[in-house]
């Protein structure tokens, strides 16, 4: 992939500080949206202009502009043109709506407008990465003719619904969000944190969010338009359950207001080039249970909401504890299904398990959103069901409170010991739903009720149930991260429970629990609750391992080129491997971590393929310690089926969600493929529930996706080459 990078392509990739300008455009009298309306880019920082449509539900996106002054011009037949002076300053992702007025005649309104009011994000990566290590494996982004070159991985990382900056949150530095500012009567929208108030989102509810966005017709500077991908409709089979009020968007529609943040695809890498691959661990896995929602629904998930590596870890693997270590390390590889020429590496670690006897005891503090968006049986009502399942699992160990929040936040329940069930259920019975959504408010009060009855050496755990909206309180996410994450080095840590289906917030709920050094779940139904808050309740609560990070070397004699299959969001440099200061994840009792690669051999005859490293710190933190292991070359089957069935269905969760993202590299697997893999797990692996649920899952997908290849017509599947991406000049 090197040598198809052009040095030219390398600054887009981490260093060139380009910006997007997204929007949508309405009818002023009607207040609906107006489609086919042309959005023009004008800029002393660009040569030539930026041209794109608005799509049906008005909604357009002009991405990779250089920060600057510029003027956008709004124009349809039988509407008064409209344009507006904007400054765009680098690495930010700006809303610009717009409200045009029935007009046949041609005279433009130019408003000459002030910088946002509201800052738009920050200037920052949101991977702490080395320029070194960014131009090593840089993948260039699509940019006008005259520009860079660009690969089809990287739009591999574009999802048609127009995913790249689109709802991120200024968090740690990451992609900004698109804080928006009046436009033409429209109030400021910030989707990032659910606040959702201008008239259109008040009054229109059913429409299709601004996320749902296809690709564009952009025009480069001497008229000749790029390549225009559509976004897939959603798909007109039926909804196969009876639809709680507002949690099924219409046949043909999106879910409405569902924030996700994609993070792209991983390139192959050259170990010429790089022969380190690190990452911090994940065992979340809300993404998997959220994919589940959509399809039992009758919907696609959008891409960005895929997370290849949560659909990997939402499966047991049945690995063994390590008798003498914290982990257990567990590798197997076999010949990929779907990339000729490239092994399928399995990597397993587990955590040593913790009987249910020797749990520490716990404070677990609830912080439940009791907003007007919550006030669903799906929602606020599955929240307390899953609490008074919580409540017959724990012991006289533990400690229970309740808060909740609405406009404002209190207490429902003071630190009450879990003997004293009858009084905690009757506290979650009396939860009801009430006002806005002050999460802010809700967090301080659990945080300090929490650091009232600390339980020094215990666990001491917020546990946020929400939709993940917050329209009061929250007005900078820089201070609840910083807020969150001194609260989780004094001891007191947070995970997330999602739940609902539209109006939800998937980037704001992991996020925070990354932050706060807990896990993010999401509940679609009580199935769901029990496996989290009973059956894991161990191993969700209890950390046994924090700032756990992988590390693998791959042997330059034995392994040419190599890809990390998921856990883009979790990269991190070689350096940062062995700097103690770097946060990482958790891990709990007896969890395990999975992690995939795709590997290809230079000379299988060596010894060894590479070298494992574990690096970890005790829960109660101090210096790390690390563990290492060589991956000899005879862990690599010769064939799929002589692959352990464990090992087997990594690769078909993998796989599954490969395909369901999109990503270039899935291509060639068909679901029908798909369906045959799984098949092939062996009678005992599929009749274990959650596995079989998989194939039923991939079964609808295969009925739902009416997705077109959008690589087809310039890399054709049939000739697609194994190991790089074509570059297009």
């Amino acid at each position: 992939m090197m040598s198809a990078a052009p040095v030219g392509a390398q600054p887009d990739a981490g260093t060139a500080a380009t910006s997007v300008i997204i929007g949508t455009v309405i009818d002023v009298e009607t207040k609906k949206p107006v489609g086919d309306v042309v959005v023009i880019a004008r800029s002393p920082s660009m040569e030539g202009e930026q041209v794109v449509v608005t799509d049906a539900q008005g909604n357009y996106r002009i991405p990779q502009l250089p920060a600057g002054t510029y003027v956008l011009r709004f124009e349809k037949e039988d509407f008064k043109p409209y344009a507006h002076e904007i400054q765009l300053l680098p690495n930010r992702t700006l809303r610009v709506n717009a409200e045009l007025r029935p007009d046949p005649f041609p005279q433009v309104e130019t408003i000459i407008g002030a910088p946002p009011t509201i800052d738009v994000g920050s200037s920052n990566m949101g991977v702490n990465v080395d320029q070194e290590f960014v131009k090593r494996i840089a993948v260039a982004r699509p940019v006008g003719k005259g520009g860079a070159k660009r690969e089809f991985e990287s739009l591999a990382e574009v999802a048609p619904s127009a995913r790249s900056d689109q709802y991120g949150v200024s968090i740690n530095g990451a992609t900004s969000p698109e804080n928006g500012y009046v436009v033409d009567g429209l109030s400021t929208n910030d989707p990032a944190f659910g606040v959702n108030s201008s008239p259109l989102d008040k009054n229109d509810r059913a429409r299709a969010p601004s996320w749902a966005l296809p690709y564009m017709h952009i025009v480069v500077p001497d008229g000749t338009p790029q390549t225009t991908y559509r976004a897939p409709q959603a798909s007109a089979v039926p909804t196969p359950q009876p639809a709680p009020e507002r949690t099924v968007a219409p046949q043909g529609q999106r879910f409405f207001d569902m924030y996700f943040k994609g993070y792209g695809v991983n390139p192959t890498v050259d170990t010429e080039e790089e022969r380190f691959s690190t990452f911090s661990v994940d065992t979340d896995t809300a993404s998997y249970t959220l994919t589940r929602a959509y399809l039992e629904r009758g919907a696609l998930p959008d891409e960005q909401a895929v997370r290849v590596e949560e659909f990997v870890n939402t499966f047991d693997y049945d690995y063994a504890n390590a008798p003498d270590a914290p982990f257990s390390v567990n590798v197997e590889g076999f010949p990929s299904p779907a990339r000729k020429g490239y092994q399928v590496v399995h990597i397993g670690v587990k955590a040593r398990d913790v009987s249910r006897a020797e749990r520490k005891p716990g404070h677990l503090v609830f912080v439940i959103d009791v907003s007007g968006s919550m006030d669903m049986e799906n929602r606020l009502g599955l929240v307390k069901r899953s609490l008074r399942l919580l409540v017959d699992a724990l012991d006289e160990r533990d400690w229970v409170s309740i808060v909740v929040y609405g406009t404002t936040a209190h207490q429902v329940l003071a630190p009450t010991n879990a003997t004293q069930k009858a009084a905690i259920l009757s506290a979650i019975d009396s939860v009801q739903s009430e006002g806005s959504t002050n999460a802010q408010a809700g967090m301080e009060l659990g945080y300090a009720l929490a650091a009232s009855h600390m339980i020094k050496g215990g666990i001491n755990r917020i546990i946020l149930c929400s939709d993940g909206v917050a329209n009061n309180g929250i007005v900078e996410a820089d201070g609840i991260w910083q807020r969150v994450k001194e609260q989780a080095a004094a001891g007191i840590t947070l995970s997330t429970v999602g739940f609902g289906m539209g109006n939800y917030n998937d980037v704001l709920m992991e996020r925070l629990a990354q932050v706060g050094e807990g896990n993010y779940s999401y509940v679609d139904k009580l199935e769901e609750a029990r496996r989290i808050f009973v059956q894991n309740l161990t191993g969700t609560l209890q950390v046994v391992a924090k700032d756990v990070k992988l590390q693998v070397e791959f042997d330059r004699k034995t392994v040419s080129r190599y890809r990390l299959i998921g856990y883009e969001n979790r990269l991190l440099t070689k350096q940062q491997f062995n700097d103690d200061r770097v946060d990482a994840g958790e891990v709990g009792a007896g969890h395990a971590v999975t992690a995939l690669y795709e590997v290809k051999l230079r000379d299988p005859s060596q010894t060894n393929f590479g070298t494992l490293r574990i690096r970890y710190k005790a829960p109660e933190g101090g210096s790390s310690k690390l563990i290492e292991k060589a991956m000899p070359v005879t862990l690599l089957r010769p064939a799929y089926e002589k692959a352990a069935s464990p090992t087997r269905l990594s690769y078909v969760a993998a796989a599954f969600a490969e395909k369901l993202r999109g990503s270039y590299w899935a291509r060639p697997l068909t679901y029908d493929a798909l369906v045959s893999l799984w098949e092939e797990l062996g009678t005992p692996l599929k009749a274990r529930k959650d596995v079989a649920e998989l194939g039923d899952l991939i079964r609808l997908a295969k009925k739902l996706d009416r997705r077109e290849d959008r690589f087809e017509s310039i890399a054709p599947v049939r000739t697609m080459d194994a190991d790089r991406v074509p570059t297009i000049k």
